[in-house]
């Protein structure tokens, strides 16, 4: 069936997108354990480029599996399944000229990379909200550590699953950094990415 798709070429494409708008596009994908602050910091952050007139959108782990993810597990395989997704939809979006900002544990570093790869590498920055096990424990934002620990959670990342350290993040957010903080560490790092080239 792959043989009978053909790629359609439109004539508005990336560029116009991103001239129109007056920004660059690209992922801002933002990793780390359950309750490490990653979508309070991405809805922050978001605020700020919107505020800007950034064309943004926010990707979040649970909002997603409500939907187009709706019916995957958390199995290492449906993980890697869910992060998949999230490169396609992310692809468009930068595509389509937008900043996308995902939040996602994505425990796995060939996940992460898979990512990377699909939207390009110039068009990925990774953001690892390095919040300690102990600290998003005892927030248990939403009650999961405590039924991992009773054994009612299966393939919790950071009880009885792996977390995979992310190894080039472009900023590191720990527990020690308030969100105003992370928020001016994390636009700093992009905001020359925001402009737009000269040959684009």
């Amino acid at each position: 069936m792959e043989k009978n798709i053909v790629a359609h070429t439109y004539k508005i494409n990336k560029e116009s997108r991103r001239k129109s708008n007056g920004h660059n596009s690209f992922l801002i994908f933002f990793t780390g354990l359950s309750g490490s602050g990653k979508s309070t910091i991405a809805n922050a952050l978001e605020q700020k480029l919107f505020s800007d007139g950034i064309k943004t959108y926010v990707l979040d782990g649970d909002n997603v599996r409500r939907g187009i993810n709706q019916g995957l597990s958390f199995s290492p395989e449906d993980r890697s399944e869910n992060i998949r997704r999230i490169g396609e939809i992310s692809k468009l979006f930068i595509d389509a000229g937008i900043v996308i900002l995902a939040a996602f544990v994505a425990p796995y570093e060939k996940d992460r990379q898979h990512i990377k790869k699909t939207v390009g590498s110039k068009n990925y920055v990774e953001v690892f909200v390095n919040t300690s096990l102990e600290v998003c424990e005892a927030r248990d934002v939403k009650g999961l550590y405590k039924k991992a620990r009773k054994g009612s959670i299966k393939n919790m990342t950071g009880i009885s699953a792996p977390y995979e350290l992310p190894k080039n993040p472009i900023a590191t957010i720990t527990q020690e950094n308030t969100i105003e903080e992370s928020v001016a560490i994390i636009y700093d790092k992009i905001k020359n990415k925001l402009r737009l080239q000269e040959n684009e």
